[in-house]
């Protein structure tokens, strides 16, 4: 009886496993049909893992990606010099006001060597209130992703993979970004 009810559990397991990842592919699909205007650079692809690595926090805890599995991620890797950089966090910003929740999150990754005093000037400049900082000191993560230039826009699935990935800046407050992220959140 025992076997029986654990075949029966990876039964279920694998069914809902295999039903979450079709809703998460139709998603997609829905938020690639809506594409226009800037979110024309975003490319979606089949899920990919990410690699595993600890990032920092502002206070110097140690964060991670993976704090943020259950509900759509929008990465933005940045830096403090960046120029394009400093013309897309308010809209990154904005988003999250607009479309942040339960469901949906922006999360910022400053790449390599960013003082926690230049990160908080530059938000402070931006008027960048809503955004959680990682850092990524030692640009290892980043790397690891193939984020070659800034600004690197990377959107993650509910179960942590990459789906999407956006190359340089962008207006993320647009309607036509809002109408990809209110597609894949639906």
């Amino acid at each position: 009886m025992l076997t029986f009810r654990g075949a029966a559990l990876y039964t279920a397991m694998t069914c809902a496993a295999i039903l979450g990842a079709g809703g998460a592919r139709a998603d997609v699909a829905a938020a690639e049909a809506v594409r226009a205007g800037e979110m024309q650079k975003l490319n979606f692809a089949d899920p990919k893992a990410l690699p595993e690595f600890e990032l920092v926090g502002m206070q110097d805890e140690v964060r991670s990606l993976s704090e943020f599995q259950g509900k759509w991620t929008l990465v933005n890797f940045w830096a403090t010099w960046c120029a394009p950089c400093r013309h897309e966090m308010p809209s990154l910003d904005a988003l999250q006001g607009a479309l942040g929740g339960e469901d949906f999150t922006v999360v910022t990754v400053a790449t390599g060597r960013n003082a926690v005093p230049a990160i908080t000037e530059f938000f402070a400049e931006a008027g960048v209130t809503r955004l959680p900082v990682l850092r990524d000191p030692k640009a290892q993560l980043a790397r690891q992703m193939g984020v070659a230039g800034l600004p690197v826009t990377v959107i993650l699935n509910p179960e942590g993979q990459e789906v999407g990935r956006l190359i340089g800046d962008a207006d993320w407050n647009s309607a036509d970004a809002q109408a990809v992220i209110a597609a894949l959140i639906r």
